[in-house]
């Protein structure tokens, strides 16, 4: 067909309202033309920011995507499997809560490629995860860019692999002048952590690197409370860069962004290729963190 005669053809279709019939394309293509997004991240905290990335990578293809969230529940995990097979979706992503833990139902030997992100794959799948130890390395170089020697890091669970790469990352950068104060991901362990550093015999920081944001956020609420400025006496970093925490904190809060919504993009693109019959060496895929600079240790613009 000519390209005026598409063209023509275009402008009339949209002129009178006309849509392709999504049943018979799919008929024809033996394709649904829709992802499957599989989470047990009911909050949304992760998997939601990993969604837009894939949506916003399968709108151009025509791929939609459908999410359902399980919890914890084997049970109801194989009944939403069970549902998106028997929608014939095109492929399913896996997303979760943390990258060291499996989601509570099995994905393996299904007929429809599966790619994980954010949480723990099957042997010889695909899987996409933030590199938490290049983002710790991005918070304490900038710490000590800025001229802090005296660096804390305050972070969540030492169970977690994420929490223990980072921490490699600061002791790697600044030895063990303080011990790593590992706790809760809660808004009271940094302030009962502030208070540790603050009652101990000893220099004190000036430089404060916390695992995530809502630790950082009552980090810099204990440094007020104590008279201590932030950044002017102490400068603090978080994770995660979670815009309603940090950009609520005062001052606002400088963190490192692990770029779900970018991760999210390379999963979709990589579940629609798998679903094309492309080929796609398995493996973990590390994408890389990104630092975002606010006033919590001087600074309004990305370094």
């Amino acid at each position: 067909m000519a390209e005026e005669t598409r063209d023509r053809v275009k402008r009339m279709a949209a002129e009178i309202g006309f849509r392709p019939n999504a049943l018979a394309k799919s008929l024809l293509s033996n394709r649904s033309f829709t992802i499957g997004l599989l989470t047990n991240d009911t909050y949304g905290r992760f998997t939601l920011p990993v969604m837009a990335g894939i949506t916003e990578a399968l709108a151009d293809h025509g791929v939609s995507v459908f999410l359902c969230t399980i919890e914890d529940d084997p049970a109801l995990g194989k009944v939403h499997v069970d549902a998106m097979l028997d929608k014939h979706v095109d492929g399913i992503i896996a997303s979760g809560k943390r990258i060291d833990r499996r989601l509570p139902v099995d994905l393996s030997n299904l007929p429809v490629p599966v790619v994980y992100a954010f949480t723990e794959g099957a042997p010889d799948s695909v899987t996409f995860c933030a590199d938490d130890f290049q983002g710790a390395t991005l918070a304490v170089k900038r710490l000590i860019e800025l001229g802090r020697r005296r660096i804390a890091h305050v972070t969540g669970p030492e169970s977690f692999v994420s929490v223990r790469e980072r921490s490699r990352a600061y002791r790697g950068l600044v030895g063990d002048a303080f011990p790593v104060l590992y706790g809760e991901w809660s808004e009271a362990w940094g302030h009962e952590a502030i208070a540790k550093l603050w009652m101990a015999p000893g220099p004190k920081p000036d430089g404060i690197f916390c695992g995530n944001d809502q630790i950082a956020r009552a980090v810099v609420d204990g440094l007020r409370e104590r008279g201590v400025r932030v950044p002017e006496d102490v400068s603090v970093i978080g994770f995660d860069n979670w815009e309603i925490v940090a950009a609520q904190t005062r001052p606002p809060l400088t963190t490192i962004d692990m770029n779900l919504k970018a991760l999210g993009r390379e999963a979709g693109l990589t579940v629609l290729a798998l679903a094309e019959g492309h080929a796609v060496e398995p493996g973990i895929r590390t994408l890389p963190c990104e630092l975002i600079v606010r006033q919590s240790c001087g600074g309004d613009s990305k370094l």
